[in-house]
């Protein structure tokens, strides 16, 4: 019962947030704007990082234990998540953002430095070129992606404890559920797209949407770079 009036009450929430965003719309274009140049903001954050910490992230993984980094990076990326879904404030949403990227950042800086340029670069290229395509087809068939919602999160949910039950109870090593992975980011990609073009456009909301599809780009990646350095 406690679970179901949690449930209830943040639909409400969020509800009143997109009822209440109707009065402080902005134009489709400084929209659309807002949510790339946030997008943009994330991905370039987590390259200077790769780029210019990966040293000293390598250093303290060592100090500190690569464990406790993926748990402090859990629970900074979750309250980020929270406060951006949980804020009607623009400012508030953006440090959620943030929340979430850099301590993605600290993450490739673990994982990106350790594999062949090729294979980083092929997986970037095919991420690109996957992103481009789900959000064009999220635009013009708006409908067919957000009747998959439910779809993609019960699967999501359901690929994600499978993998943990194979990797933990069967030590499986395969890269079935990569694939699985890639296309559920792709599904949401285009998922994630539609959903922000039916919001009403403001600042915040723009923020939000662009966190989401931030993480549908950045789970994609990452699983192409584990597909194409299995290969490779």
């Amino acid at each position: 019962m406690s679970q179901t009036n949690a449930l209830t009450a943040f639909q409400t929430r969020k509800q009143d947030r997109i009822e209440s965003g109707y009065a402080d719309q902005i134009s489709s274009r400084t929209y659309n704007a807002i949510m790339c140049g946030t997008l943009l903001w994330g991905f370039l954050a987590n390259v200077l990082m790769v780029a210019f910490l990966a040293a000293p992230v390598m250093n303290l993984a060592m100090r500190v234990g690569p464990l406790w980094l993926f748990v402090g990076y859990i629970v900074l990326a979750l309250v980020g998540i929270m406060m951006s879904a949980r804020s009607s404030s623009p400012v508030v949403s953006f440090i959620g953002f943030n929340l979430l990227v850099l301590p993605m950042g600290v993450m490739l800086c673990l994982l990106v430095p350790g594999l062949p340029v090729a294979v980083v670069t092929k997986a970037l290229l095919l991420t690109g070129i996957v992103t481009a395509t789900m959000v064009l087809l999220g635009i013009v068939q708006p409908n067919l992606f957000l009747s998959m919602g439910r779809t993609l999160f019960i699967a999501f949910i359901a690929a994600f404890i499978a993998e943990l039950v194979a990797t933990f109870l069967f030590h499986y090593n395969g890269t079935a559920f990569d694939w699985i992975f890639v296309i559920l980011f792709s599904g949401y990609i285009g998922y994630d797209v539609a959903k922000a073009q039916i919001y009403p456009k403001t600042v915040d909301f723009a923020i939000d949407c662009a966190l989401d599809i931030y993480i549908d780009i950045i789970g994609l990646f990452i699983r192409l770079l584990s597909l194409l350095s299995r290969e490779n």
